[in-house]
């Protein structure tokens, strides 16, 4: 078992708008063995390089239609047209275990999250600004076009919701953002 970071774990909710590197960050912060992934559950088809159970759980609408009867999520959201969730299970076994339970989520998932009431250190991560994140969702080419427009006004929307997270960290410099999110889940 790793070292815990005390009696009870934590869990550590982090969101941004596509591109602002939270994924990276989340990698970085997997280094740790005091770190569990969320591996979340969807109903969109696997991207080039995602490996079932890695990096999502792809299961088919019905399937998830009846995890969400049985309460196996602790949220859950429709975003794009797909459904994704967060099971409940592993998440309850990593803070038994005293470590910190990484979800990183949309949004719209964390906000459902906080107003539920679920404890957990709540991150926004923010671009250093808007044409910064053109620039980031341009240069990664996955995206047609017309697919960043609709992700650029998606994150305009997501940067007005930052103000009702625990804490904003912007992603100017990313071995600044990996440590002021150490420090705030007390990893350091």
């Amino acid at each position: 078992m790793s070292e815990r970071i005390g009696p009870r774990g934590k869990m550590l909710v982090i969101s941004g708008p596509s591109g602002s590197g939270k994924t990276t960050i989340c990698k970085r912060l997997l280094e740790d063995p005091r770190v569990k992934f969320s591996v979340s559950a969807t109903t969109r088809a696997p991207r080039t390089g995602e490996v079932d159970g890695r990096d999502y759980h792809f299961i088919t609408k019905e399937r998830f239609r009846d995890m969400i009867a049985r309460g196996a999520f602790i949220e859950h959201a429709e975003v794009f047209g797909n459904m994704y969730g967060t099971p409940r299970e592993p998440m309850e076994q990593a803070l038994a275990e005293g470590l910190v339970y990484l979800l990183e989520i949309d949004v719209q998932g964390a906000l459902q999250l906080k107003a539920l009431g679920v404890e957990g250190v709540y991150v926004f991560i923010a671009p250093p600004d808007f044409e910064e994140l053109r620039r980031r969702l341009v240069t990664r080419r996955t995206d047609a076009p017309e697919v960043i427009e609709r992700r650029l006004k998606k994150a305009e929307d997501e940067y007005r919701e930052r103000v009702k997270y625990d804490h904003v960290v912007v992603n100017d410099d990313l071995e600044r953002a990996v440590g002021e999110v150490r420090r705030l889940v007390g990893l350091d």
